[in-house]
């Protein structure tokens, strides 16, 4: 199994990117470092979601960088869609892997040391422990903080050495450092790159930064 490039995971909701065009944003972060681009869309109806999904597919298109739908099966079926990422509540991995097929992309969000033990590794391709910092895209009274990230991530290693293991919530560029240094495979990233006032420049300054501490820790 091939697995995907989950170094910046850039996460694009229209409640994070200051009211721009979708498209547009999605296009400066793929083209400026950003390794796969997860659409996120909590608020709006399914029409529109597809719609979304279809254009913002269409646009990233020449960039090669995979395209994931937050949550919603449906909506990355219709919108031919490169994977889904799952919520613990959301459809089971086993239901999403039958109905994606094989070649899909799935992640999963985990936080819980139990979530961890029992998510569904072998159908995974990868897998973002968080919230690692607090963050304001999303409700995380409890940060776990990197000591954390790093207890959930031994166990999902133990049990598939080769899973890509990401962290997610409020992270940027003063902080990323300490993760990648933890053993990290990968950010995912929001407000950081999409409420930027220049989201090619942010996006290509994490991913320097990113290169930087891979290169020093090599």
């Amino acid at each position: 199994m091939t697995r995907p490039d989950i170094t910046l995971y850039a996460i694009l909701d229209p409640r994070r990117c200051r009211g721009r065009p979708l498209d547009e944003m999605a296009v400066a972060a793929v083209s400026s470092g950003a390794t796969l681009l997860q659409f996120r869309d909590k608020i709006s109806d399914t029409k529109t979601l597809v719609e979304r999904a279809i254009s913002i597919r269409a646009a990233i298109a020449p960039h090669n960088v995979p395209l994931i739908i937050n949550d919603r099966v449906d909506v990355a079926l219709a919108a031919k869609a490169d994977g889904v990422h799952l919520g613990q509540q959301d459809m089971p991995v086993e239901i999403a892997r039958n109905l994606l097929g094989k070649d899909a992309i799935i992640g999963l969000s985990i936080k819980t040391f139990e979530e961890a033990s029992e998510a569904p590794v072998e159908l995974l391709d990868y897998a973002f422990v968080g919230g690692v910092f607090e963050t304001r895209s999303k409700d995380n009274p409890n940060a776990i903080g990197v000591d954390g990230w790093v207890d959930r991530n031994t166990i999902l290693k133990d049990r598939c050495c080769n899973l890509p293991v990401g962290a997610i919530a409020g992270i940027d560029r003063t902080n990323l450092g300490s993760l990648f240094d933890a053993g990290c495979d990968g950010i995912a990233v929001i407000s950081a790159l999409f409420m930027a006032d220049d989201v090619t420049e942010a996006t290509t300054r994490i991913a320097e930064i990113i290169r930087s501490i891979r290169s020093r820790v090599k």
